[in-house]
């Protein structure tokens, strides 16, 4: 998914779960607004709160993208159907401006 495509989805209240897969560290220093913590290890291990129901359309990513690749083929292996990686990743968002919290 592209940035400005998940930006829009989430300014007009209809976003897709963002997952979020870098450190604690790099999510507080900024991440895109309601996005879901879950670094790969936590995925791994099952101790991050995930959507119930495996139709949820999720958008992964990470500051570069590996980190991210490997959070979704964790969650595809969990049984999610909708997995999409976030294009460019965190650094894509902060360089075009979007909103970040933290």
């Amino acid at each position: 998914m592209q940035p400005q495509e998940l930006a829009q989805k989430i300014t007009r209240g209809k976003p897709p779960t963002v997952v979020d897969v870098r450190t604690g560290f790099e999510f507080k220093a900024g991440h895109i607004p309601g996005a879901l913590h879950a670094p790969v290890w936590k995925i791994l291990l099952k101790l991050v709160s995930l959507p119930e129901n495996k139709q949820t359309e999720l958008v992964v990513l990470c500051e570069l993208g590996p980190r991210a690749v490997i959070g979704k083929v964790l969650l595809i292996l969990l049984g999610y159907r909708n997995v999409n990686l976030l294009t460019g990743h965190m650094a894509a968002w902060r360089r075009l401006g979007l909103p970040v919290e933290g």
